[in-house]
């Protein structure tokens, strides 16, 4: 049988990805998205009771890389925001060729 915090896991990734569907806030999307990552982060210590310390290594690695998206992420929706006046993903097509 699944532990507990693997179907809480999989419940918050679900929500996190729903949000990243649905929602067209650059802000919203982003903190869907550090959701996300926090859900593969409880699996990853979900798991490592059953297969090693492996797990709780690798949750640092997210972390960190977390850490890394929340500055520069912040930062570019600032600068958009700054540009247009609003953080709308309909309103700016900067990425698009």
């Amino acid at each position: 049988m699944l532990p507990e915090s693997l179907i809480l896991s999989a419940l918050i990734f679900v929500i996190g990805t729903m949000g990243v569907i649905v929602r067209r806030n650059v802000i919203i999307m982003f903190l869907c998205i550090e959701l996300q990552l926090n859900a593969v982060n409880l699996t990853f210590v979900s798991l490592s009771r059953y297969l090693g310390i492996d797990g709780q290594v690798f949750v640092f690695f997210v972390m960190t890389v977390a850490a890394a998206e929340a500055a520069v992420g912040l930062a570019i929706i600032i600068s958009i925001f700054r540009h247009y006046g609003s953080v709308d993903v309909d309103n700016f097509r900067m990425l698009k060729w």
